[in-house]
């Protein structure tokens, strides 16, 4: 239907709002250039230069109302609100230019206590398409009665920022004022700034009303009904290991955790896809069919069968579908308080198990410390895995303290109960260069045990450098590869290489020692 822009200064009579998949379609293979429609049914979409989030590019406005409460620094940049206001004219007035815009309307949210209306203002049938699946889409019933948004997304991605203007490092930025709710892109067409935007926004609400907002997958189980969340950074297994068909899922990327349990803050999934297959990942796979997006991927021009294999666009190929692809989807996406909380780390050093147990002031000291590896393609001029520390897994979206979050965690985990559990989906028998990426199928195993408990009843040896107890046997995992020290051919060089990675550890949390207690302090690795 179309739509009237003009209270949002777009005067536009070509505006579709909530356009369903075959209009979208339609509108990308006409205007749009580099799309296609795949042999099983998936749009192919091509995001421009920009085929990754932009951090650096990313700008917080320095309000009176909202000052006090943004962690300031490399993470949110301050940028003065008559700088946003040039930006946000900058995108209306480019939005003004093009032929035809797109609406999408849908909540952020699924538990309707908690839950924001969000409006998508955008050029792209790509981007339209994309937030359609991503948000929570709503009944006939809901749109017709949809009101005004909390936040609005002005997507100028196809103008770029002014670089000569005042703290503009870049012809792109992407900018959020919490005071006037609102999210402006300019100078970049990847549609993840757009759903990292609405998640970042979560993150500010959220905690205000006493709400842990995660990066996190979660599921359900389909026989004992107990929830699992599994937090970890892009490229760490949340969405791979999340598609499990012998659990109900949840959500795959973004939750909250309030005094009545889990609910998913999207309506979709967005799925990292370089070497899918099958065989591997049967539910992501199958889910990439009629609807879904395959973001920045080769396919053959005869066949229209898509190249997973291919990154010569990107490594950071992706795909998006709305979350009733996967078969074993709950919805709506709600379940009860976590039994079992898994964080995942990429560990390119090869030092830490496959899994350890967690203490809850050990469970608080790696939730702040947010420890993995940058996987390529994430990030603009990411090429190989590089360590890094990301507050809460999730530092990129974070709005308050990260130590506000860890509080929050710790008080959940105390209160529910909940097992910790740290698990390594990354390197095993050297570091990365040298060793192997850790098997699916055995951290499979390891989330299975879990789950099933039997995990929590092996005997355990105590890691001399971390601290924390390692699992000696785990089902359906080689032995040896339970302490990495076993894997190896040199035990010196991995005391060496687990020294120096505590080394980081300790050096990384100087930064939150302000704040945080001592118990939580001396729960890191003891040098």
């Amino acid at each position: 239907m179309t739509f009237s822009l003009e209270k949002h200064g777009i005067h536009l009579a070509n505006v579709l709002r909530n356009p369903h998949p075959p209009v979208l379609y339609e509108a990308a293979l006409k205007y749009e250039q580099g799309s296609a429609i795949t042999s099983r049914g998936a749009l192919v979409a091509m995001s421009g230069e920009k085929t990754g989030r932009s951090p650096k590019d990313k700008r917080v406005v320095d309000e009176d109302s909202t000052r006090d409460e943004v962690w300031w620094g490399p993470v949110n940049m301050k940028l003065k609100p008559h700088t946003f206001m040039i930006n946000r004219e900058r995108a209306i007035d480019y939005l003004n230019t093009c032929d035809r815009l797109y609406v999408i309307d849908g909540f952020a949210g699924w538990d309707e206590e908690y839950r924001i209306k969000v409006r998508i203002i955008c050029a792209r049938a790509y981007h339209a398409l994309f937030m359609r699946n991503m948000l929570i889409r709503p009944t006939p019933e809901q749109l017709a009665d949809f009101g005004e948004p909390d936040y609005v997304v002005y997507n100028g991605g196809g103008f770029p920022a002014n670089r000569y203007t005042a703290e503009m490092t870049s012809t792109t930025c992407v900018s959020l004022s919490l005071e006037k709710q609102e999210l402006v892109i300019l100078g970049t067409q990847y549609a993840g700034e757009m759903k990292k935007g609405i998640f970042t926004v979560m993150n500010y609400l959220m905690p205000k009303r006493g709400v842990l907002s995660m990066h996190c997958s979660a599921t359900e189980g389909k026989e004992t009904g107990e929830a699992s969340i599994l937090f970890g950074l892009s490229g760490t297994g949340k969405t791979t290991l999340s598609a499990d068909p012998k659990r109900y899922l949840i959500g795959d990327d973004e939750h909250c955790w309030t005094d009545k349990g889990i609910f998913n803050i999207e309506g979709g999934c967005y799925a990292k896809a370089i070497d899918l297959t099958e065989e591997a990942e049967p539910e992501i796979y199958r889910a990439l069919g009629f609807g879904s997006i395959l973001e920045n991927m080769i396919y053959d021009p005869d066949t229209r069968e898509i190249d997973f294999t291919d990154t010569s666009v990107t490594k950071n190929t992706r795909g998006s579908y709305p979350i009733e692809h996967i078969p074993s989807a709950k919805i709506p996406c709600l379940t009860g308080h976590p039994k079992n909380v898994i964080m995942l780390t990429c560990d390119a050093f090869s030092v830490l198990p496959p899994v350890a147990k967690l203490t809850p002031h050990q469970a608080e000291y790696h939730f702040i410390s947010g420890y993995t590896a940058k996987v390529a393609g994430t990030e603009v001029g990411v090429t190989d895995p590089e360590a890094t520390f990301s507050p809460c897994f999730g530092g990129p979206f974070l709005v308050w303290h990260p130590a506000r979050y860890a509080e929050l965690l710790a008080q959940k985990i105390e209160k529910h109960g909940s097992n910790v559990w740290l698990v390594n989906t990354g390197w095993s028998g050297g570091p990365f260069g040298v060793g192997k990426r850790m098997k699916l199928a055995y951290t499979r195993a390891i989330v299975d045990a879990i789950h099933s408990g039997e995990l929590a009843t092996i005997e355990t040896a105590t890691d001399p450098v971390f601290g924390f107890k390692v699992p000696l046997r785990c089902p359906g995992v080689p032995p040896a590869l339970m302490q990495p020290r076993n894997t190896w051919e040199d035990p010196t060089a991995f005391d060496t290489t687990a020294m120096k990675l505590a080394g980081l550890f300790v050096e990384n949390f100087k930064q939150f020692l302000t704040g945080t207690s001592d118990e939580v302090v001396q729960a890191g690795p003891q040098m």
